[in-house]
């Protein structure tokens, strides 16, 4: 029985018994495929792009595997994620993305050579890309709220002293 696609890739991009420098040469590589991708898909951001792994693939100038890689990497800005855990090479997947979550994503995943394209200028102008920046980087921020103090009225709203109500030690 053959391995599922995404399985293979995941062996060869994240392949520990191989040396540093080969795996940034191995990433540097994929990065550069990946932007031409998006370079094309950017450029016509509302038409949807399907077809088998194997013909978008062609399409693009990639590998099975590359391809793989790329589709694992888009699958959540998708509108409609593709069934990656068990795509084989025949496998019709389709590329039509949300383009919000995409360049939210891309700014998540701190690819500033994906959402720093020029592509993106003619889709959002310059106030949303900040705007959906900002968004995305805030919302991986912890806010915590003001610390009670024990002698503070209680949140619960019981009028009682926070020590002498819910910061009661049990």
């Amino acid at each position: 029985m053959k391995m599922a696609l995404l399985k293979e890739w995941h062996k060869i991009a994240y392949d520990d018994s191989k040396d540093k420098g080969a795996i940034q040469r191995f990433w540097a590589n994929y990065f550069n495929l990946e932007k031409s991708v998006y370079e094309k898909l950017l450029a016509d951001p509302d038409t949807e792009v399907k077809g088998t792994v194997k013909e978008l693939a062609e399409q693009y100038g990639l590998s099975i595997m590359e391809m793989t890689g790329f589709l694992d990497g888009i699958n959540d800005s998708l509108t409609e994620p593709n069934p990656i855990e068990e795509m084989e090479e025949d496998t019709v997947v389709s590329l039509k993305f949300d383009k919000e979550r995409l360049y939210k994503n891309m700014v998540d995943a701190k690819a500033d050579w994906l959402y720093e394209l020029p592509q993106w200028e003619s889709i959002f102008d310059e106030e949303t890309r900040k705007a959906l920046y900002l968004e995305q980087k805030k919302s991986g921020t912890i806010v915590k709220g003001p610390k009670i103090g024990r002698n503070d009225p209680c949140p619960c709203g019981s009028g009682k002293k926070y020590k002498q109500c819910c910061g009661k030690k049990k």
